[in-house]
């Protein structure tokens, strides 16, 4: 097997591995915290507490699940398309790894919103008042942390051209 299907296999691996995770941990909170009863895990601090989000996030955009749903199958699309496009250099694991994360979120909560209509938070942080979220949101924010971490320290502007190029040949500048 070549290296551009093995690194898809694991992708696809990861993605399925991390959605399981994040469907299993909204089943239970379904399960146990649907009924209003939050489980206090630090007094004051964190919580679990079960609420149907039916917008973006942070509760914003209420309602508008068709355009979260349409706005959702086209970033899958990109992200797909720039995984596969992506170098198999080991420089560009990061990268990778970061699509992974987005994708599983993005299809985590697109689950939730196809066959529910919302999608299931239930982490409070309630000593701040932090928006209630889900496992498909932490692996939003920290994909997205990584991201920008990555592009402000670590690739450099020909690794970010041959990250989102789509087969375009660079353009060699010979002087002269």
């Amino acid at each position: 097997m070549n290296l551009k299907k093995r690194s898809c296999m694991l992708g696809i691996f990861g993605v399925i591995l991390l959605l399981l995770l994040d469907q299993f941990t909204k089943y239970l909170a379904s399960a146990y915290l649907k009924d209003g009863h939050s489980i206090i895990l630090i007094q004051n601090v964190f919580q679990l507490h079960y609420l149907e989000n039916r917008g973006a996030a942070f509760g914003m955009m209420q309602g508008m699940r068709y355009l979260f749903v349409a706005g959702t199958f086209l970033m899958l699309v990109l992200l797909v398309a720039v995984y596969w496009k992506s170098p198999m250099e080991q420089r560009y694991r990061w990268a990778r790894l970061v699509l992974i994360l987005l994708a599983a979120g993005a299809m985590g909560n697109l689950i939730d919103r196809l066959y529910q209509g919302y999608v299931v938070d239930f982490f409070y942080f309630e000593l701040i008042h932090f928006p209630i979220f889900n496992v498909a949101d932490i692996y939003v924010t920290c994909g997205t942390a990584l991201l920008i971490l990555l592009f402000f320290f670590y690739y450099k502007e020909d690794d970010l051209e041959a990250l989102i190029s789509f087969g375009k040949k660079k353009r060699q500048d010979h002087g002269g």
